[in-house]
């Protein structure tokens, strides 16, 4: 590639936006997606609830927060759990170990505790990997 090939190379914009120069020697902007990852909040759980089932939205949140506090609950507990199609949730128990303060090198320990731990079920992993189709809708 030589330099006078540089100039059509897209450049890099704050806000996941990118320029490019055309033939006719004009800029024109290429929006790509951005960098940040999309987050599904409680709240959008209930109003997709509210629009896709037809409960009102006291209905919606109260279910939503039923299902969190349900499987909270049963992480304390120490349950596992299964969700066919999503995945599994885990409390483990990690053993304590020797640890270092990375600034200074100082041996510090690291005590025993529980962690929870996610598996995602083959279902969804070939969902996300577009292997396999996703699901309809849930109506």
């Amino acid at each position: 590639m030589g330099l006078q090939d540089m100039d059509d190379l897209p450049t890099s914009r704050p806000g996941g936006s990118h320029t490019r120069t055309g033939d006719s020697g004009s800029m024109e902007r290429i929006i790509l997606p951005s960098i940040e990852t999309p987050t599904l909040t409680k709240a959008e759980l209930a109003e997709l609830l509210f629009e896709r089932l037809g409960l009102n939205k006291r209905e919606s949140k109260d279910m939503v927060e039923a299902f969190f506090q349900h499987l909270h609950d049963a992480l304390v507990r120490g349950e596992e759990v299964k969700l066919s199609g999503f995945g599994n949730f885990q409390v483990r128990r990690k053993a304590p170990r020797p640890g270092r303060n990375p600034r200074t090198g100082e041996a510090i320990p690291i005590g025993a505790r529980n962690v929870v731990t996610f598996h995602a079920s083959h279902k969804l992993k070939a969902v996300v990997q577009g292997e396999a189709p996703a699901p309809g809708d849930f109506e």
